[in-house]
């Protein structure tokens, strides 16, 4: 089913450049017969790894100190390969290791795309950054006060981190187009996913309930892309799964279970190409044993650093690294903590409809299948997400084929008018959404990181005195208390605005269709009965339309801004966290669909949709109480990067061994080292060189930060590698950058330091 039509239109940008871009992409398309043109890039995006707030507890204490491994921004462009630029279409797909899309990025971003780069090519309409919702990266990036609290308000270092990143990824995406083809493949996967409110699914319509095996989504949906040669490039999937395999009390950067299945997927092609260092191959190096001390803090360049890290930048055609992106879809209600929530005190299953124990939420924690180890937890979790996408990734066949095109709006969610007459929900012909409001169940938190205080989980009453704490900031008026019933309103956020808007009241959706596939992005995190209905009603739409009955729909979570959850009618009844944290009232998901069908059908239609209020761009009147770096220091006699805890004398040891090391540091903040590495492991080569084998970016290696007191200007830095089966015999040594802030002047001061050699055997 074609449909022609304008795609868009560039504003101000060189006719000449126009010139070279298009005859270059005619050039390329022309050169191999490939269905589009597909480009990939990757960049990091860690952003400082001290002091700030971690994004998704919301959990004061836990504050960034170390970095368990980088996070990344992943971009995908994909082009009609036409004959007329004219008519070429594309869209750009981003997977950002953080923990949601934020709006004020997305404007940011697209703005430097539009002024100094590509003109109108790439917009609103057909750019879509979606998070997947790791709780364990620095937070204060999103624009609305309800999300930057607990990291004391904005935090521009986690702001620039992300849009400087976002915009090298699509800019690297750009640059590599070259003709290509994408496969799509489809299976379920087991024991990655459960259910972490049941009580509030089972309120689902029975006969609705019976239509479906599970209680979660299991579908894994993967592409896979490869170039004109038939050369694998990239691939990009969505499952549904938490980034919460990491609790609470975690103070490492960490991509979460996505972010290590994005990069055990890319290592594991690496190996597979045969473009693994000689230590990563498993050869051994035939050197002696030395007993070599540690090094004494020396200066450094932030370029040594750079040298020292494995993985390096897309930059050319000719270098471009293999990208494999863990997307987020329905996950609202879906955990990774697979063995199921526990009271912590008497080790019995929490209470099933309000998960608490003796009446504290505190104490029902859910357990991953590493239990009691986080770490390992994890690991599960992405090895078996990673494994299901490797089979998906070889076997898939089915090849996408057809239009390029994609809707898109602005929509004031807090105000939308729901026709219900064809709905079972209510008797009612028509209701509306409302402001924004928290309920008392927002408060308790999940199983996978409880609240505090009396607050639980199924509270649809609520009590006076956190009424009351509640109100001292805005009283709920009657329209608003009827309009969220039965919601108890613990905060009515939408209605503050001051010192700026508490919560969103904008939002984008969006549509975007790539041959067979059908994205939905959304501002939210649907549940995953909500996500159900609303892939079911774009379907039905669009094969009402004349689109075949195989058109494969999935929902792209947390993507362009962040608006919490969004249940279903009857989930929202229960208000447990996910019901008191739909923002919007009882009727959300109904707003949802509804509006989304609107897309659908001007999609199907080749009709334009009427763009919507532009969002406001709040960053210029946000504020950050986050102190700064004052200085740096260490004891007389010490320098930065000196060995303050060594490796044992003599030290030998074997896979499995944990070897670490303390140095005498400066904070992370000073220089966020993007691209490059606070610590890596160096292996002695034949000819006496250190080689550097593991960095920041792998699971193996930890990079953990600290301070004696808060605000104390001593710091120590301690690296640990937990040595891999796949580390060949030889001599090593653990290395340590970082960069400090003297007390008088404003340069930095860049050290490195190294540890006594050992053994790994």
């Amino acid at each position: 089913m074609e449909r022609s039509g304008t795609w868009f239109k560039f504003s101000g940008a060189p006719l000449c450049y126009l010139m070279i871009v298009s005859a270059s992409l005619l050039v390329r398309a022309a050169s191999v017969n490939s269905q589009y043109l597909i480009g990939i890039g990757s960049y990091d995006i860690t952003g400082p790894a001290a002091d700030v707030n971690m994004m998704g507890y919301a959990m004061s204490q836990q504050n960034a100190a170390g970095i368990h491994f980088r996070l990344r921004s992943r971009a995908f462009i994909i082009a009609e390969a036409a004959t007329s630029s004219s008519e070429t279409k594309r869209i750009a797909y981003v997977n950002l290791d953080a923990c949601m899309g934020s709006q004020a990025v997305t404007l940011a971003v697209l703005s430097r795309l539009n002024q100094s780069r590509y003109g109108d090519l790439y917009n609103e309409r057909n750019v879509a950054i979606s998070g997947i919702h790791t709780h364990s990266g620095p937070g204060g990036y999103l624009q609305y006060v309800i999300y930057i609290i607990t990291a004391l308000g904005f935090v521009r270092q986690s702001f620039d981190a992300l849009v400087d990143g976002i915009e090298t990824s699509i800019v690297q995406a750009h640059e590599n187009l070259r003709p290509g083809s994408i496969y799509l493949n489809k299976d379920v996967l087991f024991d990655a996913n459960i259910n972490r409110s049941p009580s509030a699914y089972l309120n689902n319509p029975l006969a609705e309930r019976n239509r479906y095996q599970y209680d979660v989504d299991k579908d894994m949906l993967l592409l896979k892309f490869v170039d004109g040669t038939g050369a694998a490039i990239g691939a990009l999937n969505w499952f549904a799964v938490h980034g919460t395999s990491m609790n609470n009390s975690n103070l490492l950067i960490s991509g979460d279970n996505k972010g290590a299945a994005s990069r055990f997927m890319e290592d594991w092609f690496a190996n597979g190409q045969k473009k693994s260092s000689l230590i990563r191959e498993g050869r051994a190096a035939d050197v002696k044993v030395s007993n070599s001390k540690s090094t004494g803090g020396s200066s450094n360049t932030k370029v040594s650093s750079e040298r020292n890290r494995l993985r390096s930048s897309v930059t050319t055609t000719q270098s471009t690294p293999f990208v494999a992106a863990f997307a987020q879809t329905s996950s609202g209600d879906v955990s990774p903590n697979t063995l199921g929530a526990f009271c912590t005190d008497k080790g019995l299953p929490c209470d099933f409809n309000h998960s608490t124990c003796d009446g504290l939420n505190e104490l029902c924690i859910a357990r991953g299948p590493g239990y009691p180890d986080m770490f390992l937890s994890t690991k599960i979790i992405a090895e078996r997400q990673f494994q299901k996408a490797v089979d998906l990734f070889e076997n898939a066949q089915v090849k996408l084929s057809g239009r390029i095109d994609y809707r898109q709006t602005y929509l004031n969610i807090t105000g939308v008018t729901v026709d219900l007459s064809s709905s079972a929900t209510t008797s009612l012909p028509n209701m509306t959404t409302c402001p924004a409001a928290l309920g008392f169940s927002f408060a308790a938190g999940t199983t996978d990181g409880p609240g505090a205080f009396d607050f639980k989980q199924g509270d649809n009453q609520g009590n006076l005195f956190w009424r009351l704490v509640g109100s001292a900031l805005k009283p709920p008026t009657p329209q608003q208390i009827s309009c969220q019933h039965p919601k108890p309103i613990l905060l009515d956020a939408g209605e503050i605005t001051v010192p700026s808007p508490w919560a969103p009241a904008i939002v984008p959706i969006q549509i975007l269709q790539l041959g067979q596939l059908i994205i939905l992005s959304v501002p939210g995190e649907f549940t995953t009965m909500a996500g159900r209905r609303l892939r079911e009603a774009i379907t039905a739409t669009l094969v009402e339309r004349g689109y075949s009955t195989n058109i494969q729909v999935v929902i792209s979570g947390l993507t362009n801004t962040y608006s919490q959850y969004v249940t279903t009618f009857e989930e929202y009844q229960v208000q447990r966290y996910e019901g008191a944290s739909t923002l919007y009232g009882p009727y959300t998901l109904n707003a949802y669909i509804q509006e989304m069908k609107r897309l659908a059908v001007a999609l199907a239609e080749g009709s334009s949709v009427d763009p919507g209020l532009t969002p406001p761009y709040l960053v210029d009147r946000l504020v950050g109480f986050l102190p700064g770096v004052i200085a740096d220091s260490t004891p007389l006699g010490i320098n930065f990067g000196d060995v303050k805890q060594d490796v044992p004398q003599n030290a030998r040891y074997t896979a499995g061994d944990v070897v670490e090391a303390v140095f005498w540091s400066a904070c992370p903040r000073n220089d966020l080292f993007t691209n490059a590495t606070f610590s890596s492991v160096e292996q002695q080569s034949t000819n006496g060189n250190w080689i550097p084998v593991y960095d920041d970016d792998d699971w193996e290696l930890r990079f953990l930060w600290s301070r004696p007191f808060f605000l104390s200007p001593q710091s120590f830095a301690t690296i640990r590698w937990e040595i891999p089966t796949m580390a060949a015999p030889g001599v090593y040594r653990l290395r340590h950058f970082g960069a400090a802030k003297p007390l008088i002047g404003s340069s930095l001061s860049y050290f490195s330091g190294t540890s006594s050699t050992f053994t790994v055997s």
